[in-house]
């Protein structure tokens, strides 16, 4: 029997798992923090609700990927500290994310990660690894569809030129 034929638990990850996970919690965190401060900027309800849910999933990425990463001893990445709460009236207008700007970039990092989550998926040699990126792209895929609607109906989204075939 192989190293790589048994419990796929009990496989060595490789460096390139071993980045890509630890780069995910990276990010992840990053985008955490972004996105608390998202929130505090949006006045639009429907978007401070999907702005939640984008939290929830990436925290809830974050529980599985850090017990992968301490199961196999690699150090965590720093995480920058929680965004306090603040009255979107408080901040002043000038200096405000506009709630169609907050739009874009859930949707510009929301295909980011669909590749991303892809990417490592396709690198993976243990199954369960494997596996645990599917289901974080389908989540992700689920969210991006909800921004891609979000924005559309908000009007926010501004579509590149659209190719429309001549009549015959």
């Amino acid at each position: 029997m192989g190293i790589l034929s048994g419990n796929p638990k009990d496989e060595p990850l490789h460096y390139g798992e071993v980045y890509a996970i630890w780069t995910n919690l990276a990010v992840n965190n990053g985008l955490i923090a972004a996105y608390q401060t998202f929130y505090n900027h949006t006045g639009d309800d429907d978007l401070k609700s999907l702005i939640e849910e984008c939290i929830k999933a990436m925290e809830e990425e974050n529980k599985q990927i850090e017990k992968i990463l301490k199961e196999n001893a690699v150090g965590l990445p720093p995480a920058p500290p929680a965004r306090p709460d603040a009255r979107l009236e408080d901040i002043p207008v000038g200096a405000r994310f506009n709630d169609p700007e907050i739009g874009a970039a859930l949707a510009i990092d929301s295909a980011a990660g669909l590749v991303a989550c892809s990417e490592v998926m396709g690198q993976c040699i243990r199954e369960d690894i494997a596996m645990l990126y599917g289901q974080f792209h389908m989540t992700k895929a689920q969210i991006g569809a909800k921004i891609l609607r979000l924005n559309k109906s908000k009007g926010w989204l501004v579509p590149p030129p659209l190719h429309a075939f001549p009549s015959k």
